[in-house]
């Protein structure tokens, strides 16, 4: 089976940025509404036809944000929030979730919003580069999940029909159910299926779990 992950918040941890942004607006849940309102940017720019370059969505996001709480953002601390975003910690159950997919002969890779070189220098800071057979950006196909275009590009590299998108969003299991391929939901901090979608394929706590249900 081929393995689709997304990368931040799936495979990545952005609670490790709490600090920073807590720092930047006095706020200790500025991160959260910051990558909330990156979402929100991201997906009404697809819905609206367009496309959009996601570090760029992220910058603007979080000056916008900052200025909720009476801060303009330096050139400087941008740099900072782009710095930290590159420098991101895997969430503990990554590695031997996708050592034990790739034992089992499953195919693994990654596919994100998330420009080319970021997310190339996200998953080797990570440790994670080695494991994945090929890396996948948004950028490439111009369109941001939950487009198709962007899990498309996946499935025609591999012409093949049979993949399962894991990730730790509503919204981007339902771009992936959308082209046909199965999905996994690791419900981090409670994550769900967005309503009214059809339930995922596989549903667990941790991706240990999920991979466990693939074999």
């Amino acid at each position: 089976m081929l393995c689709v992950f997304d990368v931040n918040e799936t495979l990545l941890d952005l609670r490790a940025l709490d600090p920073l942004f807590t720092e930047l607006t006095g706020s200790a849940g500025a991160r959260r509404e910051w990558f909330g309102l990156v979402v929100h940017t991201a997906l009404t720019v697809t819905a609206t036809g367009g496309y959009r370059d996601f570090a760029e969505i992220a910058g603007l996001a979080a000056a916008d944000m900052a200025r909720r709480y009476g801060r303009e953002l330096t050139d400087g601390e941008l740099v900072r929030i782009g710095d930290g975003l590159r420098a991101l910690p895997a969430h503990e159950d990554v590695k031997p979730a996708l050592d034990q997919l790739r034992r089992d002969g499953h195919q693994v890779v990654a596919l994100t919003n998330s420009p080319l070189a970021t997310v190339e220098a996200q998953l080797q800071h990570a440790g994670l580069a080695t494991r994945f057979e090929r890396i996948f950006s948004a950028q490439q196909v111009s369109r941001l999940k939950p487009a198709p275009e962007p899990y498309r590009q996946v499935l025609s590299a591999y012409d093949t029909d049979e993949a399962v998108m894991f990730a730790a969003h509503g919204w981007d299991l339902a771009g992936a159910q959308a082209v046909g391929m199965q999905t996994a939901l690791v419900s981090r901090d409670g994550q769900r299926a967005l309503p009214g979608t059809p339930a995922p394929t596989y549903t667990a706590a941790s991706l240990p779990e999920l991979a466990r249900q693939l074999s």
